[in-house]
């Protein structure tokens, strides 16, 4: 087989009649989207990435997210989708893991450089959608302690109040981080508001318990893919299609594996169907148990996620279903389910060797 013949089997793999979603497809303008964008774009090898598991045309690394995203070409990915630990949250025992930062300032400095990198392997024409959570002032408490229905709740710190703000400040999280990457370069198109109508109750009694997140949709220039007639919603008054607004109702998704809050795939979904098409290739530089990979594999994309964490990366893996996969050398695998060989993604990777000062944590936040 010629090397040009590898690699178009090895990115333009057939999608299982299965997952065909109808509305994924745009519509055609002699061999274009419906926008204009050329369909299905082929992506480049990354032969500097080891992948820890993979199956068909898809990988999960475990390593630090700054570090693997510098050995990815330029406009590698159609979109990414992510959502990075939130500030002062959680505390995932790695090393100074983003998330971990005691200085507001530091936290949005490291997530608009990582989030930089992302903008290089973006496609010209390719979309950025991050969730990202509030918080209040921790009123210069110390630590928190763990409750029997949320372990991972208990911090052994807690950041002080940032500079400007009061006890009890709402912080601004979301906007602060937007305003950061729209400096830096980005194109900030879009806030939704996601609400959560199954939202975790609050005990406070001094203001309204907080039921909704913001998704920011951002691109990387002002003419990209946006597919909205895969995403549009019905409408409240005569049940016609609409285009989709700003506003998304989706619950929560409990995941047992997990000891740490995870994307509903209902949310991860629009992201996908609006961003890209089958065949695209989607990144999550903070993988954690896998969502976006689940919704990629099931509307036949094909991903990469990157995971700190090796035990978040299991799970991730036992979630997809790739059981007995574990790939160090990146070598062929067996697909159980058809039987045939699984077409590795990045044939000639080799396991890098890496001496980290500073941890891009990959875990997904609550």
């Amino acid at each position: 087989m010629s090397s040009s013949s590898f690699w178009q089997l090895a990115f333009e793999f057939p999608r299982p009649v299965e997952d065909s979603v109808e509305s994924n497809v745009p519509m055609k303008v002699n061999g274009t989207s419906k926008n204009g964008h050329s369909l299905n774009p082929s992506s480049p090898p990354l032969p500097e990435l080891s992948f820890t598991f993979q199956r068909r045309g898809s990988g999960i690394v475990v390593g630090d997210a700054v570090e693997q995203l510098a050995r990815i070409p330029d406009e590698t990915f159609r979109s990414c989708v992510t959502s990075p630990p939130y500030w002062g949250l959680r505390d995932y025992g790695i090393a100074d893991q983003i998330g971990a930062e005691m200085e507001l300032d530091c936290y949005i400095e490291n997530l608009t450089v990582a989030f930089r990198a992302i903008r290089r392997v973006l496609k010209s024409d390719g979309t950025f959608w991050l969730n990202v959570g509030d918080a209040h002032t921790s009123g210069n408490r110390t630590w928190r302690d763990a409750d029997k229905k949320n372990p991972a709740r208990g911090m052994s710190y807690r950041p002080p109040i940032p500079n400007g703000l009061k006890p009890k400040d709402l912080i601004g999280i979301p906007w602060k981080l937007a305003f950061a990457l729209q400096k830096d370069g980005w194109y900030l198109r879009s806030d939704i508001v996601w609400y959560k109508p199954n939202c975790q109750p609050e005990s406070v009694k001094d203001r309204p318990t907080r039921s909704h997140e913001y998704v920011f949709l951002l691109t990387k220039s002002e003419d990209y893919f946006y597919n909205w007639e895969a995403v549009r919603e019905p409408s409240l008054t005569d049940g016609q299609k609409r285009n989709r607004r700003t506003v998304w109702n989706i619950n929560t998704e409990p995941f047992p594996e997990a000891h740490f809050a995870t994307f509903p795939q209902g949310l991860v979904e629009p992201m996908i169907l609006a961003g890209t098409e089958p065949g695209d290739l989607v990144l999550d530089p903070f993988f954690g148990s896998g969502t976006v990979g689940a919704v990629c594999q099931r509307l036949g994309r094909r991903f990469v996620g990157i995971e700190l964490k090796p035990e978040y990366a299991d799970i991730a893996v036992k979630r997809l279903g790739w059981k007995d996969v574990k790939n160090e050398l990146n070598t062929r695998v067996t697909c159980p389910q058809s039987g045939t060989p699984d077409i590795p993604l990045f044939p000639h990777a080799i396991a890098p060797k890496i001496v980290s000062s500073r941890r891009s944590q990959g875990s997904r936040r609550e």
